[in-house]
């Protein structure tokens, strides 16, 4: 079969949230994913000792130099022999930059996409963050206000199952939480501390996605509580963490009407100018290159910012020779990511007495008060801090022999609090990604050129942020305090957040802007775009809740239309 109502480009974060919600109101939906299957029994790794594995399952270096360059210095913390295969080979699937300019594509390719890659911190945007566009004149108007995705944002939570606990800040919005989990006793004493003496600032649980009390739904789809076992990036045999492959792809298809097919490497979203509506997608079978084209009445496009902004720019026809929905010229523009590189630590005494139990997938979480509850800033928008709090040297899980190891880890060391900064990038038309013009993959498709950097107020934030940092800890009562290194020199690249965002905005202007209030293409009324490429900015939060609740609103305006005919 190759006619359905509707395509869904992508199986990760946002498109396994457009399928379900197509497939649950009675539309025929196929999802095309440019990886392989996924499947947990043979995939997953949580159950895979390190002292099992040769050389204790660490990739060999040469083979990191020769395939994993880019991937391995963005997450080595989770790249391991057993899980390399959650991230793409950069000897395969190469992007070209300014020599300049570094770009850090952190990617994988496979069912469900990065859903499985995620740290699951989910923090919804608020009202300043629709808002900021317009007051400061950098980037375009968001088309919808916190009102408009509030209801949308309860919906995903509760689908999606959110460990958290409600603060009443009007910056980060409380949501429809699960219990959090439990603060350790340096992170109580940070907190008690820091609030007493910046009454302006806030210390609270980290929102993280896993289920702490499953509801009767999430259990009939096989998901369980969460074990407290934080190898969340090996995979998650519990389905405790919200991933596509446990949660939105199992719901759309029990409902017998979505279909998965793999290896499917979109090259085209055909355009029909008679009609004025796309048509369907054309794809190259990444196994034997064969070329399908699938038809239907309704594309959603969920590649990932990126890789969706090289499908519009790749589907070119005499009615959009710059690219697809690319009247604006909008599409690749406005690249953003999150910016880090500051941050801090300390030692905490006097509880030498405590434990805690288990090893909690979140910490603590700082909301953004910069040019919120604090003004007189000397940079725009804001910040907030992610760390934690906890013992070191007893882990039990580290490999040795002999009394001296033995001994070592029987005995724990020092509490210690650490906090690290995500700063919001200001919109900017320059950076951007671009097709190269003679460069192609192994599919005969054109490598993508992304020409992106970090500017002034990024720069600024993060050594502001850095003093932060190190202040709130001296004065909740930090001692042996290691700030890093310079937050300019340590600055990260762009990409290295994996927060892609932009390059296909929304906004209220066709002549400015990619799509509109449903994220819906403004030159093609049967596209919707719902992944990070819509974003007119990105806050300084998490941004994966943030995707779920525009793909399920966009659905459901998709398929309203879609019954009328319109589509």
């Amino acid at each position: 079969m190759t006619e359905y109502d509707a395509i869904v480009v992508g199986s990760g974060m946002s498109g396994g949230w457009s399928a379900k919600e197509l497939a649950e109101q009675g539309l025929k939906v196929l999802v095309l994913e440019r990886g392989p299957k996924i499947e947990p029994s043979k995939d997953y790794a949580d159950f895979v000792s390190p002292w099992d594995k040769p050389n204790l399952d660490q990739i060999p270096e040469d083979e990191v130099k020769e395939h994993y360059p880019i991937q391995y210095k963005g997450v080595r913390y989770a790249m391991r022999n057993s899980t390399k295969h959650f991230w793409v080979k950069d000897s395969e699937h190469p992007y070209d930059t300014p020599k300049d300019k570094p770009y850090e594509w952190l990617r994988g390719y496979h069912t469900g996409g990065r859903s499985l890659l995620w740290s699951r911190q989910s923090y919804r945007l608020g009202p300043q963050d629709f808002e900021a566009n317009k007051k400061d004149g950098h980037g375009t108007d968001w088309p919808i206000r916190y009102s408009d995705l509030e209801p949308w944002y309860d919906y995903v939570e509760k689908f999606a199952g959110v460990a958290g606990n409600k603060d009443g800040l009007e910056q980060l919005p409380d949501g429809v939480f699960q219990p959090a989990f439990d603060l350790t006793c340096a992170e109580q004493a940070f907190k008690t501390n820091l609030e007493k003496n910046f009454p302006t600032r806030n210390v609270i649980q980290a929102r993280v996605a896993h289920l702490t009390k499953p509801t009767e739904e999430q259990m009939a789809l096989g998901r369980g509580p969460c074990q407290v076992r934080n190898h969340c990036n090996r995979g998650c045999s519990f389905g405790a963490y919200f991933s596509s492959n446990h949660a939105t792809l199992p719901a759309a298809m029990r409902t017998g009407n979505c279909t998965i097919v793999n290896n499917a490497i979109v090259q085209s979203v055909e355009y029909d100018a008679e009609r004025q509506r796309v048509s369907g997608v054309k794809v190259i079978d990444a196994n034997t290159n064969k070329v399908t084209t699938y038809t239907a009445r309704l594309v959603f496009l969920n590649a990932s910012t990126i890789a969706t902004s090289m499908i519009l720019l790749q589907s070119k026809s005499e009615t959009f020779p710059n690219g697809l929905a690319n009247s604006s010229d909008q599409v690749g523009r406005n690249l953003m990511d999150h910016v880090s590189g500051a941050g801090a630590s300390g030692e905490f005494e006097g509880f030498d007495d405590e434990y805690y139990y288990g090893r909690r997938p979140g910490g603590i979480y700082i909301p953004r008060y910069a040019n919120i509850t604090e003004q007189d800033k000397p940079y725009l928008r804001g910040f907030g801090f992610q760390g934690g709090g906890n013992r070191s040297g007893w882990t039990g899980n580290r490999p040795g022999i002999g009394e001296d190891f033995k001994t070592a880890n029987r005995k724990p060391g020092t509490w210690r609090v650490g906090i690290y900064a995500f700063g919001e990038v200001l919109p900017n038309p320059n950076n951007r990604v671009t097709l190269h013009k003679t460069k192609t993959d192994q599919w005969g498709l054109p490598i993508a050129h992304i020409d992106c950097v970090m500017g002034e107020n990024e720069k600024i934030m993060m050594r502001e942020a850095q003093k932060d940092a190190y202040e709130m800890l001296k004065a909740a009562g930090a001692v042996n305090i290691n700030k890093g290194p310079d937050a300019e020199v340590n600055l990260t690249a762009p990409g290295n957040r994996i927060h892609e965002m932009g390059t296909a905005r929304m906004g209220r202007d066709p002549k400015t802007s990619v799509l509109n209030e449903w994220c819906q293409a403004h030159d093609v009324p049967n596209l919707f775009i719902t992944d990070g490429a819509c974003m007119p900015s990105g806050g300084c939060q998490n941004p994966s809740i943030t995707y779920m609740a525009l793909s399920a609103r966009a659905a459901s305006h998709a398929v309203k239309l879609f019954k009328e005919g319109v589509i």
